[in-house]
């Protein structure tokens, strides 16, 4: 026999980063703890952050999910062009959110991912400045990766593309002109 859950006032986290309470975890997130967030760069430095922006992605009502999206926006591909180490790591996260039914944000993600596959700022300051190359942190590398991350997942186009929300096929007919398929 199944009991209803006790709902204690005053233990709930106010952060509004934070997924709502019994939201399961989906399947494709449960794999968010084997990346080393804390090891690894966003725009705003450790990258720590970015599993509960995820996970607030995948389980927040719209308003939230939104909220939590354009922080995330803003830590791996900064103005729509500017990516960051972090930025490969999470991109098989995004391209699992993408195909969620449940996920509120799913066309505004698909246009993440595209930003990300279009990315060349570091590629192109490098060809005029190549001392860049020399960096101990190789932005260019990191931007490959994450161009590399996004067309690793591409076969997901083609469910993507039958969607029946025009927002969402929009997007990623975009998305696929960006890596040419």
């Amino acid at each position: 026999m199944r009991t209803a859950p006790t709902h204690r006032q005053g233990t709930e986290r106010t952060d509004p980063h934070q997924p709502p309470t019994g939201v399961a975890r989906s399947t494709s997130l449960a794999a968010l703890d084997r990346v080393p967030w804390r090891e690894i760069r966003d725009s705003t430095g450790c990258a720590a952050a970015i599993p509960l922006l995820l996970t607030t992605v995948a389980c927040g009502d719209p308003e939230t999910a939104r909220a939590a999206l354009a922080d995330l926006r803003t830590r791996i591909c900064q103005y729509g062009f500017v990516v960051e180490q972090a930025t490969a790591a999470a991109v098989p996260f995004l391209w699992e959110l993408a195909q969620l039914p449940h996920v509120t944000c799913r066309a505004e993600i698909i246009q993440l991912l595209r930003s990300i596959a279009d990315a060349r700022q570091w590629e192109s300051t490098a060809a005029v400045y190549p001392k860049l190359l020399n960096h101990s942190e190789n932005h260019v590398v990191w931007e490959r990766k994450a161009r590399q991350a996004v067309r690793d997942r591409r076969g997901a186009l083609r469910r993507l593309l039958a969607e029946e929300d025009t927002e969402i096929a929009r997007a990623t007919t975009e998305l696929a002109r960006t890596l040419g398929e």
